[in-house]
């Protein structure tokens, strides 16, 4: 159920601004504000069949997005080079500092890693 949660997060987190608002709140209720079908459904004065429908079709509909544009799956593979950057960054300032001291070496060691994090922003 974790990672079925992490994954419709993703998903809205990217996608969500594309549905319409009712679909956004309740998604938004039962997703981030851990509400159930039932409470959601009483609060919005329908069955709760009819928000289990809405969110589906939320899912549904965000879900056909990523297929179609792979936002998520780039971004994941995106963010698992940044981390082997990072990585690699603190092997060359941890080199540095033992072996050579070069002022230069440790500039550009801290100009990647200013860009790499400013590309996780």
């Amino acid at each position: 159920m974790k990672n079925q949660t992490y994954r419709m997060t993703m998903l809205y987190d990217f996608y969500g601004d594309l549905l319409t608002d009712r679909q956004r709140e309740f998604f938004d209720l039962y997703y981030n504000d851990d509400l159930s079908l039932a409470e959601i459904a009483e609060n919005a004065g329908i069955s709760r069949q009819g928000v289990r429908d809405v969110i589906v079709r939320a899912e549904a509909q965000m879900q056909e997005i990523e297929d179609k544009t792979g936002l998520i799956k780039r971004f994941e593979q995106m963010r698992g080079h940044l981390d082997a950057i990072q990585t690699a960054v603190d092997g060359i300032k941890q080199l540095n500092y033992r072996l050579y001291e070069d002022p230069r070496l440790g500039e550009l060691a801290d100009t990647i890693a200013r860009e790499t994090a400013a590309l996780r922003e």
